[in-house]
């Protein structure tokens, strides 16, 4: 923000202008928070209801078509449709699934819980795609990391959404580096690739729901979303920096255990 008003001497003359600048920085991220926690919010709302009316005859399609699959006979070419209206169905009940995380806010038991051990444990469960990129993972993770307060399961679905959207980033392969810290009353987790990035004009949007850059089939755009709810459920920040054609890094903060958060 910026102010100019004219500088006015003893005799009431004009001898200057005063200019005031204001760095608003601070309260644009608060703001742009805000709006995207609202966001989250609502979508949760609607999620509650819309989720359980859609999973019924969701189910009853995915279970009919089956049977019908097993009632042809082998070689019947019809199974190829019967496999994408399979595939299909799977998806739409993966998107109705990622919607109900908006709404289960809170239903978690929180305990103290490292995030070393959960950091390990979502890089065991993809080991195999990453070998299969040819993706490389650095580790530098902290010893003696203090606990924070939390759900392990909840966490690991934010780890493992951040790593499989860098394996994506890097096609041809890449590193992944992963760090761990503690400081000033935080624990930091900062998982950087070396992927295509991030174009600048999307930074602001890739928390949004069904906001998406991949290709029809391959992301139904709630990843980060519920992502960013679950962080924001333990108290936590997340912030992102990406270069276009060098990589993205995502910086993750969470309160430790027993402190206390200035909200």
């Amino acid at each position: 923000n910026v102010s100019i008003a004219p500088l006015v001497g003893k005799a009431g003359e004009r001898i200057g202008r005063l200019i005031l600048l204001d760095d608003i920085s601070q309260r644009v991220r608060l703001e742009e928070q805000m709006v995207q926690t609202e966001k989250l919010t609502s979508l949760g709302l609607l999620a509650a209801g819309v989720a359980h009316e859609v999973n019924t005859p969701l189910a009853v399609i995915s279970n009919y078509i089956q049977m019908l699959a097993r009632q042809l006979p082998a070689d019947d070419p019809r199974h190829q449709i019967i496999d994408k209206v399979v595939k299909q169905t799977f998806r739409a009940s993966e998107i109705v699934n990622n919607l109900l995380n908006f709404s289960r806010t809170g239903a978690a038991e929180f305990t103290a819980v490292n995030l070393n051990s959960v950091v390990e444990e979502t890089l065991s469960l993809v080991t195999h795609p990453f070998k299969t990129a040819r993706v490389n993972v650095l580790k530098t993770l902290q010893t003696q990391l203090p606990p924070v307060l939390g759900s392990a399961n909840r966490l690991q679905q934010v780890f493992l959404n951040l790593f499989m959207n860098a394996r994506d980033a890097m096609p041809s392969g890449g590193m992944l580096e992963i760090r761990t810290a503690c400081n000033n009353g935080y624990v930091e987790v900062e998982i950087t690739d070396t992927g295509t990035g991030i174009p600048r004009e999307n930074l602001h949007r890739i928390f949004d729901p069904f906001f998406t850059t991949k290709s029809t089939g391959r992301g139904t755009g709630l990843g980060l979303s519920v992502s960013y709810g679950i962080i924001k459920e333990h108290a936590g920040k997340i912030d992102v920096r990406s270069t276009p054609g060098k990589g993205t890094s995502f910086r993750l903060e969470f309160p430790v255990a027993g402190k206390a958060v200035n909200v």
